[in-house]
């Protein structure tokens, strides 16, 4: 049996050595993947500022009513296609749970069109019956309008509603970001609205060029749907490269941190098996006098 020792020894800071090497490249890594983040924030957090003016004025010329009741919601529920960004997909998830939940009844029904992967995995779980459609690698490239423009003109086509609720996580700042809902109303909700007093100004304008109000209108909401869409899907972007710099900062001191323990524990082990070798040296030694 004391003849292992030595192999015993050899063995233990054999794998201490791979598990401080496995840490050392996940720190690297982590790091990495944090200048990456930070790198491309910049741009995208520029091009969120300007798309917000896109799409704020249809608030104050058609209104946002979140607590509208229709019978048909739809569910616009925007997350991304890659993990490692902290909480944002979960808490986008969590709302249009929770929305789904406030819309659904006896004589209304909710449904799900959901934007990202990381949405897709989580809702399928207990909502597959309640999808209308899914959309992945929205982010393979740089977002633009033209594309936005695209997949909102496909949802309109393909999904019934009454309202449509974007979900997605507005961007303050680097380590701050809010989970936020847009309702967009159908021409003939909106129409209906109007009526009574209870969205927008429309009626304050006066319509020429032969068209009718409910046209204007049907023009209105398509037009309004694809920015709030484009600044929806930069901000969500926005939030998703602040939130993995932050997860990733996080990660590469913890790292660090477990770098500095397994090497003091390496050195520690490293000295008392010295130790005991000089021991066993004096000891025979002493031995061998006698």
């Amino acid at each position: 049996m004391d003849g292992d020792c030595p192999t015993r020894r050899t063995f233990c800071f054999n794998t201490m050595r791979t598990r401080m090497k496995s840490v050392r490249n996940i720190q690297k890594i982590t790091k990495a993947m944090k200048m990456v983040a930070a790198s491309k924030l910049r741009a995208v957090q520029i091009r969120t500022e300007n798309s917000r003016g896109l799409w704020q004025p249809f608030t104050a010329l058609l209104g946002d009513v979140p607590s509208v009741d229709v019978k048909k919601n739809v569910i616009v529920a925007i997350t991304s296609d890659k993990g490692l960004c902290g909480g944002i997909n979960s808490t986008s998830v969590k709302v249009s749970k929770a929305l789904h939940k406030l819309t659904s009844g006896p004589e209304k029904e909710s449904k799900y069109v959901i934007l990202g992967e990381k949405g897709k995995v989580q809702l399928i779980r207990d909502s597959k019956d309640n999808i209308e459609m899914t959309v992945s690698e929205l982010q393979k490239n740089p977002i633009n309008y033209t594309q936005i423009a695209v997949l909102a003109d496909d949802i309109l086509k393909n999904v019934e509603y009454d309202a449509l609720r974007v979900v997605f996580n507005k961007f303050h700042s680097v380590i701050s970001f809010k989970p936020t809902m847009t309702t967009i109303l159908s021409p003939e909700v909106m129409e209906k609205e109007s009526e009574s007093g209870k969205v927008g100004d429309l009626d304050s304008y006066e319509i020429e060029g032969g068209e009718t109000k409910s046209e204007i209108l049907q023009n209105l909401t398509e037009f309004q749907f694809s920015c709030v869409m484009y600044n929806a899907a930069l901000e969500n972007a926005c939030s998703e490269l602040g939130a993995r710099m932050s997860a990733m900062d996080s990660s590469s001191r913890n790292a660090g941190e477990m770098l500095d323990r397994l090497t003091l524990t390496y050195n520690r082990t490293r000295q008392a098996s010295i130790t005991t070798e000089l021991i066993e040296i004096i000891s025979g030694a002493s031995a061998l006098e006698g």
